[in-house]
């Protein structure tokens, strides 16, 4: 399995994982699900220099299992970002999120040069709420009314995970915390 940036000939695949993947998004997630959509989503991921967008691809074949954003990307003495992600219903629970998102942890803290990266979600997305765990991301706090999602003001949990815990994760090794 791999991360590859989001190109423009993905959309076909991409927008028909999302179309199968309502039931599993909703009300959580709403990805692209028609060409102009992606079309639109995957020029912003491109021309934005505050975004980057990978999609996590099975090893297999290389087919589309889910995507990973990097998003609000601020620099300066911030140095963060902000991730979001989303499965697809054909490959959610075999894994290649965990992995996904660990290859883009990690492609943030390497060569974007990032020292902080932070996940908010709603409290009820527990499937989220794990993959931000299994990653090693630490909760640091509750934002009500944080995001407009789904036509209300949501509350969501705020986790991070800075460079600096990541390396100290990784040293430690395999069931001392080594995972992201």
């Amino acid at each position: 399995m791999g991360i590859r940036p989001f190109a423009a000939a993905d959309s076909a695949e991409f927008t028909a994982h999302a179309r199968a993947s309502v039931s599993l998004h909703h009300p959580w997630l709403f990805p692209p699900r028609t060409e102009r959509e992606f079309a639109v989503y995957e020029g912003r991921l491109r021309e934005d220099p505050a975004k980057r967008g990978f999609l996590v691809c099975t090893a297999e074949d290389g087919g589309i299992a889910g995507f990973v954003t990097v998003n609000n990307i601020v620099g300066g003495a911030f140095q963060c970002g902000a991730l979001g992600y989303g499965a697809f219903a054909h490959a959610a629970g075999r894994g290649l999120m965990t992995e996904g998102l660990g290859l883009v942890v990690r492609y943030a803290f390497g060569p974007l040069g990032l020292h902080r990266l932070e996940i908010n979600v709603q409290p009820e997305n527990t499937p989220s709420l794990a993959l931000a765990r299994r990653a090693g991301f630490r909760k640091e706090g509750y934002s009500p009314d944080f995001l407009f999602v789904d036509g209300a003001w949501r509350d969501h949990e705020r986790w991070a995970l800075t460079a600096e815990m990541l390396r100290a994760r990784e040293a430690a090794g395999p069931g001392e915390g080594g995972r992201a």
